[in-house]
């Protein structure tokens, strides 16, 4: 899809991947409604940049957003949900809410923003991203519910390509780890999976993937080729978490110290 004169939803867009994808957004002449909680800390890279406070992980949250775009442009073209974070942590007790807040957000909210990217553009072409992970395809101890909402996003989208019935698009981004503030917020000094690549590199990626209409988006060719040798080789992926749980063993015990 081109970009140019597009009308676009970018959430999660005060740091990191996003904050880097509503950089190269800027670079087109299309209309961008920048959300996040703290929209002071969301950069005005272009005149074009239009900046929403909103918690995604709320229903009536999103459908505000929408009314919103609906009266500012008219449409919404393109919708990036890029919005999500991880919990670093050791499982211990029953907390339904803590389980609830990550699905809300990076699951559920994702997923209702395509169901009214679809129903509001009725007969129209548009394009919806989803910030997925590579570690929805691999295993990565310490962080369990967060592997597990991105596992999520990868089947709704694996199946759903399939159930496609209009003009609509749907993208999946797979970014490794990337380096931002991402795992420091997951928790105090949460150990980084090896390797780790730049935003702008993802972001690049991203932004690539809507212009040629991918339904895959691998921002990292290292991933993209461990994906294929695992086929042949499962063991891989094994060893690679056999060897983050060590990892992880060690940085709880220096937070329980």
């Amino acid at each position: 899809m081109d970009i140019n004169g597009k009308k676009i939803i970018l959430t999660g867009a005060s740091s990191g991947i996003g904050k880097e994808v509503l950089k190269e957004l800027s670079k087109y002449d299309a209309d961008i409604i920048a959300v996040a909680r703290n929209v002071n800390n969301i950069p005005k890279f272009s005149n074009r940049i239009i900046t929403y406070s909103c918690d995604v992980s709320n229903k009536e949250n999103i459908d505000m957003l929408f009314e919103y775009a609906t009266k500012t442009f008219g449409k919404v073209d393109i919708f990036i949900a890029n919005a999500g974070f991880a919990y670093c942590e050791d499982i211990q007790e029953a907390d339904w809410e803590h389980i609830e807040k990550i699905y809300l957000t990076n699951v559920v909210s994702p997923i209702y923003s395509l169901e009214k990217m679809k129903v509001m553009n009725e007969g129209r072409k548009y394009s919806v991203l989803i910030t997925c992970s590579a570690v929805s395809k691999v295993a990565l101890p310490g962080y369990s519910l967060y592997c597990s909402t991105k596992a999520a996003v990868h089947s709704f989208g694996d199946v759903y390509r399939y159930e496609e019935n209009d003009k609509g698009h749907l993208s999946l981004v797979y970014p490794i780890a990337t380096d931002t503030n991402f795992f420091k917020n997951a928790g105090n000094k949460a150990p980084v999976p090896w390797p780790v690549q730049s935003t702008d590199k993802v972001a690049k990626a991203m932004v690539k993937g809507i212009l040629k209409d991918k339904r895959f988006i691998y921002p990292s060719k290292l991933f993209t080729v461990l994906n294929v040798l695992n086929r042949f080789f499962p063991f891989l992926y094994h060893f690679y978490a056999l060897r983050n749980s060590s990892k992880f063993k060690k940085w709880l015990g220096a937070e329980y110290q």
